[in-house]
C-alpha cells in the first residue's frame, strides 16, 4: 500500500507541476499583452495518513509524536499579480493608461465587463470602444459642458459633426497700467510769439487737443494788430463755437510788445479758450507777441511744447448673435491727477454703441482702482444680429487696472463671447474628462470615463479578451470619478502593459521543470519497487 501512496503522491507532483508551467507559459505568452496581469501558483500538501498516534508525557515516561505520511500536493491558490505595469507611450489620445486600482468599465450585449487595457478607439457611430470585440467604455455624458451629478453609467458617445452655436459677448475683463507721471492729454498751454506784421487780415493755425487726444485746430484770425478772433475747428472744419466767434483786443507798450488783452476770458495777456461744443480748454499766451510794423509776419504757436497726446489703447474682439466678430477699443485719457478718461469705439461699419454718462476711472493714492460698478455698453450690430449689452470689467484693487509709476499697458484679460465652431480636436485629461477643442479655439468637456473598483480584485473571473467578470468572492463594483474618489488617475496617449517579469518567469520554469523531473523520478522508482514486489512470487 505504501508504495502505491508514493506511486500516486508522485502523480499529483507531476500532475501540479504541469499545472504551475501552464500558468507560466501563459504569462510569457502575454508578455505584450497590454493591462495584462500575470497569475502564480501556490501549492500545499494532501491529507497525511497516521501510521502512529502520538502519546502524552506521564510521570514515568515522556511523550511521543504523532507519525504520519502525506498523501502528496495539491494546488494551493492560482493568484492574480494586480501590480502596476510600466507604460508604453503612444501618442493616441484614445489610448488610456490607469495608475492606481480602477478598471475601465466596458459594455457589450448589455452586460458590464471591466479591463485595464485602454486601447480604445471612435467607431462609426461616435461610441468609444475596444475594437477588438466592440464593447463600448462607460462614463458620463456631458450636457452643455456641464457632467451630471451621481454615478450613473452610460456610453461614450462623441458626435464628429459636433458644433458649437454663437455665443454673444456679454463680459469683458480688462487688466493693466496707466502710467501715474503721465502729462494731461488736452493740451493745456498754447503760447504765441512772433510779430504780427503789417499786411491784415491774416491767421495763424495751431493743432491743439482736447481730453480724449482729439486733434483740432486753433486759429487766430488778425484783421488788424490789435484786433484778432479765435476760433476752434474740428478735422472737418466745423467751428466749435455755437455763435459769434469771440474777438480780442491787443495792447502794446513802449517796446511794441502786448502787455494787455481784452475780450471773453481774458486776463492780463492770456486767453482761457473754451469752446460750446468741445471738450477743448486751455490757455492762450500772447504776451510774447510783438507789432514792429515789420512788413513780414513771424507769428508761431506752441500747444505745451509740440508734446503729443497721452493717449493709451487696448483691443478686443467681441461676437455678436451671429458669431460676427468686432473689434472694440477703448482708449484711456487722463484728466488730472488720480483720474483718467475712456471712451469705446466700434467701427461704424459694424454697428452702433450707445452713450454712457460716465466715461471716468478714479485711483486711490496707493494706484489701486477706487470700486463702482462696471459700466454696460449697448451695441446694435448690423447685419442681422440682435442688440445686445456688454460690460467692461475694470476690476478693483489691485486686480484689473491700476495706477503706478509704471509703463501704460491696457489689454483684455478675458470676455465670454465665441463665434460658431466645430469640432476640431480631442483630449482626455488625468481625471478622464473628454474635452472637446472647438475651431474658434474654445474648450468643452463633452463626457468622462468612470472607473471600478473592487473590494478583492482577486475573486474577479477572466473571460478573455483582457476582460473580467465579476464573481461571488469579488464584491459588487463601486463605480466613481478619476481622482481621490477611486485612488486612480488616467493618463492619455499611454498604454498600461503587461505586469509578467520574464526573468521571474524564466526562473520559476527551471522550477517547475526539476519539480516535475524529480516527481517523475518517484513515479519511476515506486514503478521499480513494485516490479520487485510482483517478482517474488516466482
Amino acid at each position: 500500500m505504501s508504495l502505491i501512496n508514493s506511486l500516486f503522491a508522485g502523480v499529483s507532483g507531476l500532475r501540479n507541476h504541469q499545472s504551475m508551467m501552464d500558468v507560466i507559459g501563459n504569462n510569457i505568452a502575454n508578455v505584450n499583452s497590454i493591462g495584462f496581469k500575470g497569475s502564480r501558483v501556490t501549492f500545499a500538501d494532501t491529507f497525511n495518513t497516521f501510521v502512529k498516534a502520538g502519546t502524552n508525557p506521564t510521570d514515568t515516561s515522556g511523550g511521543t509524536n504523532t507519525f504520519q505520511i502525506g498523501l502528496g500536493s495539491k494546488i494551493n491558490s492560482i493568484d492574480r499579480n494586480w501590480s502596476q505595469g510600466t507604460f508604453d507611450r503612444t501618442g493616441v489620445v484614445t489610448d488610456l493608461a490607469l495608475q492606481g486600482n480602477g478598471m475601465f468599465v466596458l459594455k457589450s450585449q448589455g452586460v458590464n465587463y471591466y479591463s485595464r487595457a485602454g486601447a480604445f478607439t471612435f467607431d462609426a457611430n461616435g461610441n468609444l470602444v475596444d475594437p477588438q470585440n466592440g464593447a463600448i467604455v462607460q462614463g458620463k455624458m456631458a450636457n452643455n459642458g456641464v457632467l451630471p451629478s451621481g454615478n450613473s453609467l452610460t456610453d461614450i458617445k462623441v458626435d464628429n459633426n459636433l458644433r458649437l452655436p454663437a455665443i454673444q459677448t456679454s463680459e469683458t475683463n480688462w487688466t493693466g497700467n496707466l502710467n501715474s507721471n503721465a502729462n494731461l492729454t488736452r493740451s493745456e498751454n498754447v503760447i504765441q510769439s512772433g510779430d504780427v506784421g503789417s499786411s491784415f487780415p491774416k491767421s495763424f493755425t495751431t493743432t491743439v487737443y482736447d481730453e480724449s487726444g482729439t486733434a483740432f485746430n486753433l486759429i487766430t484770425n488778425y484783421t488788424s494788430a490789435t484786433a484778432f478772433t479765435v476760433d476752434v475747428q474740428d478735422s472737418k472744419g466745423v467751428s466749435q463755437y455755437s455763435g459769434a466767434l469771440p474777438s480780442y483786443t491787443l495792447g502794446y507798450d513802449a517796446n511794441n510788445k502786448v502787455n494787455s488783452v481784452t475780450g471773453t476770458g481774458a486776463t492780463g495777456t492770456d486767453i482761457a479758450v473754451k469752446p460750446d461744443n468741445s471738450s477743448v480748454h486751455f490757455n492762450l499766451h500772447m504776451g510774447s507777441v510783438t507789432n514792429t510794423g515789420s512788413t513780414s509776419a513771424t507769428i508761431v504757436s506752441s500747444a505745451d511744447n509740440n508734446r503729443q497726446p497721452n493717449v493709451v489703447s487696448g483691443s478686443v474682439t467681441i461676437f455678436d448673435s451671429l458669431g460676427n466678430s468686432h473689434t472694440l477699443t477703448l482708449k484711456f485719457t487722463k484728466l488730472a491727477d488720480n483720474t483718467w478718461n475712456w471712451d469705446a469705439s466700434i467701427p461704424s461699419a459694424d454697428g452702433t454703441l450707445a452713450p454712457i454718462a460716465n466715461h471716468t476711472l478714479s485711483f486711490n493714492s496707493d494706484g489701486s482702482l477706487v470700486a463702482q460698478n462696471p459700466p454696460v455698453l449697448n451695441f446694435t450690430p448690423t447685419g442681422g444680429a440682435k442688440p445686445q449689452s456688454f460690460t467692461l470689467d475694470f476690476g478693483s484693487g489691485v486686480t484689473g487696472i491700476t495706477q503706478t509709476s509704471g509703463n501704460s499697458s491696457i489689454s483684455l484679460l478675458s470676455q465670454d463671447g465665441a463665434a460658431a465652431a466645430t469640432l476640431s480636436n480631442l483630449n482626455i485629461d488625468q481625471y478622464g474628462n473628454v474635452v472637446g477643442v472647438f475651431s474658434n479655439g474654445k474648450t468643452q468637456t463633452l463626457a468622462q470615463v468612470m472607473v471600478a473598483t473592487f473590494k478583492n480584485r482577486e475573486g474577479l473571473v477572466s473571460i478573455g479578451d483582457n476582460m473580467y467578470n465579476i464573481s461571488a468572492n469579488s464584491g459588487d463594483p463601486f463605480i466613481g470619478a478619476l481622482g481621490s474618489e477611486t485612488g486612480t488617475t488616467l493618463q492619455s496617449g499611454a498604454l498600461e502593459q503587461s505586469n509578467v517579469d520574464l526573468s521571474e518567469e524564466f526562473t520559476k520554469m527551471i522550477v517547475s521543470q526539476r519539480g516535475f523531473q524529480a516527481n517523475a523520478r518517484v513515479v519511476t522508482t515506486a514503478d521499480n519497487l513494485l516490479q520487485e514486489i510482483t517478482n517474488l512470487v516466482r
